[in-house]
C-alpha cells in the first residue's frame, strides 16, 4: 500500500502531441487528472528528439518537410518547463510509470505504426521501460502503449496478459510477439498481469468510445496502478 503521508511518484511518458503523430491528448490529460485525482505527484518525461513527421490534423496528411521535437511538443501538455528529457530521467526517481497512447507511441517511441511484429524500440525508452519491470514497479499502459509494451517484453523473451481492446489484427500481433492478449468490449475496462504489476486500458482502441468511458477506463487503470505500488 501506499504510505499515507507520502504521495506517489509517477512518470509520465509522452511521445509528443496529437494523437496522430503524437500522444493523444485526451488520453494524457485524462491520465494527468486522474493522478492528481488520487493524490499521485507527477513527472512527465519525453525524449528530446524529433518526432518520425508531422501530421495535419485537419486532413490527416503528413507535412512534407516540418519537423517536430517529441519533448517541445509534450511540453504543450505538461505546461512549459515542466517536461523533463527522458535522457535525465530515472527510475529509481518513481513509483510508478504511465503511457497515454496516440500514434506518437507506436511511431516515434517504437516502429509499431510502420513495422508491426518486427518494429524495434528506441533504445532509451526500452531502457526506462524495462527498468520498471525489473524494479518490480508497475506500469500503466494505455491504448496503443501495451504494444510498445509487448515489443519491450519480446525483446527481453518475457510476456505478460495485456488488451487493446477487440481488434483482431492488433490482437495477431500480440499473440505472434509471444503475449497473452485479452480481448474487452469497451474501453471502460482493464486488464491486470499482477506478476509484472501491468494495467492495460483500451481508451481510443475504440475510436467512437464516449469520453466518459475512456476515462473510466483511464481513472481505472490508474487506481491499479497506485495500488500496487
Amino acid at each position: 500500500m501506499t504510505d499515507s503521508k507520502k504521495s506517489p511518484r509517477v512518470a509520465v511518458l509522452l511521445a509528443g502531441c496529437g494523437h496522430l503523430d503524437g500522444a493523444e491528448i485526451r488520453e494524457a490529460v485524462l491520465t494527468l487528472l486522474a493522478l492528481d485525482q488520487h493524490g499521485a505527484a507527477v513527472q512527465c518525461i519525453a525524449p528530446n528528439a524529433p518526432q518520425f513527421h508531422v501530421v495535419n490534423h485537419i486532413s490527416g496528411e503528413p507535412v512534407a518537410g516540418a519537423v517536430r521535437n517529441m519533448l517541445e511538443e509534450s511540453s504543450r501538455i505538461s505546461r512549459m518547463g515542466k517536461c523533463l528529457d527522458l535522457a535525465h530521467a530515472r527510475v529509481q526517481d518513481f513509483d510508478a510509470l504511465l503511457m497515454p497512447g496516440g500514434y506518437g507511441v507506436a511511431k516515434n517511441h517504437c516502429s509499431f505504426a510502420f513495422k508491426g511484429t518486427d518494429a524495434e524500440v528506441r533504445p532509451d525508452v526500452a531502457a526506462f521501460l524495462q527498468g520498471f519491470f525489473a524494479a518490480n514497479k508497475p506500469v500503466g499502459a494505455i491504448c496503443i502503449a501495451p504494444a510498445l509494451v509487448a515489443l519491450a517484453l519480446h525483446a527481453s523473451g518475457d510476456s505478460a496478459a495485456m488488451t487493446l481492446g477487440n481488434d483482431a489484427g492488433v490482437a495477431a500481433a500480440m499473440t505472434q510477439l509471444g503475449q497473452h492478449y485479452q480481448s474487452t468490449p469497451g474501453s471502460r475496462e482493464v486488464v491486470i498481469d499482477e506478476a509484472h504489476k501491468l494495467v492495460t486500458t483500451p481508451a481510443y482502441m475504440f475510436d467512437d468510445a464516449p469520453l466518459r468511458d475512456v476515462f473510466a477506463g483511464i481513472e481505472r487503470c490508474v487506481a491499479e496502478v497506485l495500488k500496487r505500488i
